[in-house]
């Protein structure tokens, strides 16, 4: 899968910038479900990113892992989007959100057992064949465990994308996120996963709160998270890379320039 460069989330507090300016960004992320929508301001502004940047949809309500039937509606809509903004993937979380007759809005983590594997790999697998074009499921930041788990996240995570044959969106931030809530160390979540399998990158910025860090998006990429980035660059070549700044904006320069950091990693990578 061909590297797309670096890219940054498209958020609303950023749309004047860009359209004032035209930065010469490489690409764009939407959040699928936004712009999942008959027409409106939503669409509007799709399309005028579209007349001057890739697009790649990352999703945020698939709830892969939840109980209930998948969604053929909401799966029909997602696909039809991906029509117009030609995105070269989608990506979603591994993660549950609904039960019936319920949508809990949140990225709420799975036990990570045999038979959870079984039945997210084979949904995942139903994804892809429906959508027609490669499908990734990214890791989480988490602070929970499960006393039924049978594995590491990463066991977990690589038999699901395997026995599924899809890809991984890795978010190098979650892996460190879960390291410091979990007391892992983030380098065996690498050095265990199928790299090769690994199509999009996420950095973000978190807060640390001591005794627990909460995934908040809100903050630059701290120097531990932007050395294991390095650290997997070093493994996979460069990537397709995105910064998610979702809270607490700056202005679209200097996330522009915060996202830019990875440029100099994945010159690193390639002198190697």
């Amino acid at each position: 899968m061909r590297n797309l460069g670096i890219g940054i989330g498209l958020r609303p507090d950023h749309y004047k910038e860009i359209f004032d300016s035209e930065p010469n960004i490489d690409w764009f992320e939407i959040i699928s479900e936004n712009f999942m929508v008959d027409g409106g301001r939503p669409i509007e502004i799709l399309e005028k990113i579209l007349e001057r940047y890739p697009v790649v949809q990352h999703g945020v309500s698939l709830a892969i892992g939840s109980p209930d039937p998948l969604d053929f509606d909401y799966l029909k809509r997602l696909k039809t989007l991906a029509q117009k903004t030609k995105t070269p993937w989608i990506s979603d979380h591994l993660s549950w959100g609904r039960l019936a007759g319920a949508h809990f809005h949140d990225l709420l983590p799975l036990p990570y057992t045999k038979e959870v594997i079984e039945y997210v790999a084979e949904r995942a697998r139903i994804v892809q064949d429906f959508l027609e074009i490669p499908f990734a499921l990214e890791n989480l930041s988490s602070y929970v465990t499960f006393k039924q788990d049978q594995m590491p996240e990463w066991e977990f995570y690589s038999a699901i994308v395997e026995k599924a044959d899809i890809s991984m969106m890795l978010d190098v931030n979650n892996i460190y996120v879960s390291s410091r809530n979990h007391g892992f160390d983030p380098r065996c979540y690498y050095e265990n996963i199928p790299l090769e399998r690994v199509i999009q990158i996420h950095l973000a910025g978190h807060t640390d709160h001591g005794d627990y860090i909460l995934d908040t998006h809100d903050h630059p990429v701290c120097d531990e998270v932007w050395k294991l980035y390095g650290e997997v660059i070093s493994q996979t070549g460069p990537l397709s890379t995105l910064l998610e700044w979702d809270d607490h904006f700056i202005s679209f320069a200097d996330t522009w320039k915060e996202a830019l950091r990875a440029k100099q990693y994945q010159q690193s990578a390639l002198c190697v």
